[in-house]
């Protein structure tokens, strides 16, 4: 194992060229949870949006700043840590008719690849596993830098998006509206705010 699952063994060695400043950051970190937030985005009646996002995430990133596409990445999220702003909303999410947190209570996310597409800018795909169903996924990420905080931990900082149809892991669930459509939309947008400090050693 080398950013973020299996290692990519075709991953070109061009990276060492074009990102230098990368190279430090070999090494092994683990999320932060204060820190992190892994949140999400669904259109709602029609015409409004609904934000939420997950309290309890885990994870390492495997960092290979000589040679990114070898890095790879797992996220471990609690599905009960789930949060709209609105407790109705959470328990209906939580429940048989959306995530059935009670027979399903983690999501979990491998990486397969990591490509370097230039300058801080990597896409990485993976296998993403909620309900019973895993099934691959592409993250755009950006690196955000790295510093030392007052503390002495050496952290890096990542923020990514990626977008879905929750129909593909068995979440669908929905409400006619008198108007046409529906109250739930298939596409979920997913945001990703990661820091994480490096392992000792």
């Amino acid at each position: 194992m080398g950013l973020f699952g299996r290692k990519n063994e075709s991953a070109a060695p061009t990276a060492v060229a074009t990102a230098p400043h990368l190279a430090p950051l070999t090494g092994t970190y683990t999320l932060d949870p204060a820190h992190t937030t892994i949140g999400f985005v669904a259109r709602h009646a029609m015409v409004t949006n609904v934000k939420g996002g997950f309290q309890d995430v885990s994870g390492t990133l495997d960092l290979d700043g000589h040679n990114p596409g070898n890095s790879t990445a797992a996220l471990d999220i609690q599905m009960a840590s789930i949060d709209t702003g609105n407790a109705d909303r959470d328990g209906h999410l939580k429940s048989a008719d959306f995530f059935r947190i009670d027979e399903f209570p983690t999501m979990t996310f491998r990486s397969t690849s990591t490509e370097h597409l230039g300058g801080e800018d990597f896409r990485i795909t993976g296998d993403l596993s909620l309900l019973g169903t895993t099934r691959p996924i592409t993250i755009d990420l950006e690196f955000n830098g790295a510093a030392t905080d007052p503390f002495g931990n050496e952290r890096v900082g990542f923020e990514g998006r990626a977008e879905l149809l929750r129909s593909e892991w068995g979440l669908t669930w929905n409400a006619a509206l008198e108007t046409g459509g529906v109250l739930v939309s298939d596409k979920v947008k997913l945001n990703f705010d990661i820091s994480a400090i490096k392992n000792a050693g």
